[in-house]
């Protein structure tokens, strides 16, 4: 199927289409009352349960409605990305799936557990430099002397359509929603949701999270443009990454259609690990527990609310979660 020009904006349409598009690829996700966090603030708290993607992510939305689209000629030639690992793993998931070869471009950063994952499904995996922005030029390197196609990680509108569907289902399976909570780092994710959720509701609020180490993309809205910053260690490190100085989508979107923004400590993310482990008996990242951190640090869910908390993905090294566990077993 030939892909079509990249549109200039994204309306409800195309994230129906994408729907459309992966069907066969992606599962559509659970959405589950969190009896603990409910009884703890008084409003229904819902978790929408991407770790329960193939891959663990939500990340292989966007990826799958990506590449499905890519011409006869690009999926021959193959295809190369940057990432903080979930990405990469959509498209190396993806990609194996569609037979196209995949150059996965990541940092030394990127956690164990992701690396292993990623060549689990027969991508070359480049692992470069200290962050995403790194790993990002030499993927440009590649395009440029092996003519790959880049799949651009969130700053892609068929990739914020795909993870736009994620909001489909949360206005179908919550008719009454008042609020998501979304894990924030490049905006594709809270951008195609609260495209999907505002275009049905406009009423409906759509809340960034953020770690308090390198929020790329707080810093960016706060200055008014695009910034780069160094990356810090962090729990949460899915979230990591500029946002490109060029960003074409993402960052006027997320200005846009964000109701508001907040950051969490180290220390509430942990805690938002143990706690969904403890209440929940289930794994996740830092990046999904930054939405539990903000409600316990926050309180930014009101009495009576219907609410749900994007879990984002659970490709974490054990001995992460282990170490949490046995610190904050009581949560």
């Amino acid at each position: 199927m030939p892909e079509r020009a990249l549109p200039k904006t994204l309306s409800i349409r195309d994230i129906y289409e994408a729907r459309a598009m992966i069907s066969g690829v992606v599962r559509r996700t659970p959405l589950v009352l969190s009896h603990a966090l409910s009884e703890a603030t008084g409003a229904s708290i819902h978790l929408k349960l991407e770790q329960l993607q193939d891959i663990g992510a939500f990340k292989v939305r966007g990826a799958a409605n990506k590449l499905l689209r890519l011409p006869a000629l690009q999926q021959q030639q193959g295809v190369t990305t940057f990432s903080t690992g979930n990405h990469g793993l959509a498209v190396a998931f993806v990609a194996n799936k569609m037979g196209i070869p995949a150059v996965i471009c990541i940092s030394n950063r990127v956690p164990k557990a992701k690396v292993d994952r990623i060549r689990r499904y027969h991508a070359q995996v480049v692992m470069i430099g200290q962050s995403q922005d790194e790993a990002g030029e030499h993927c440009e390197k590649l395009q440029q002397e092996q003519g790959l196609t880049i799949i651009a990680p969130f700053d892609d509108p068929y990739v914020i359509a795909g993870q736009g569907t994620i909001g489909l289902e949360l206005v179908e399976d919550l008719p009454r929603l008042d609020k998501v909570i979304v894990p924030l780092s490049g905006g594709g994710l809270l951008s195609g949701i609260a495209l999907a959720v505002k275009s049905i509701d406009p009423r409906i609020q759509v809340i960034g999270v953020s770690m308090e180490k390198s929020a790329v993309m707080y810093e960016s809205l706060k200055t008014g443009k695009p910034l780069v910053l160094p990356e810090e260690q962090t729990l949460a490190d899915s979230l990591l990454g500029g946002i490109g100085l060029e960003n074409q989508y993402t960052f006027q979107m997320t200005k846009d259609w964000m109701d508001d923004v907040y950051l969490v400590s180290e220390e509430e993310i942990a805690r938002g690990v143990a706690y969904v482990l403890e209440h929940h008996r289930m794994i996740v990242e830092g990046a999904a527990a930054t939405c539990i951190a903000a409600i316990r640090q926050h309180h930014i869910v009101r009495p009576g609310e219907n609410v749900v908390c994007i879990m984002s993905g659970c490709n974490v090294d054990l001995s992460v979660v282990t170490a949490i566990a046995q610190k904050y077993a009581t949560g």
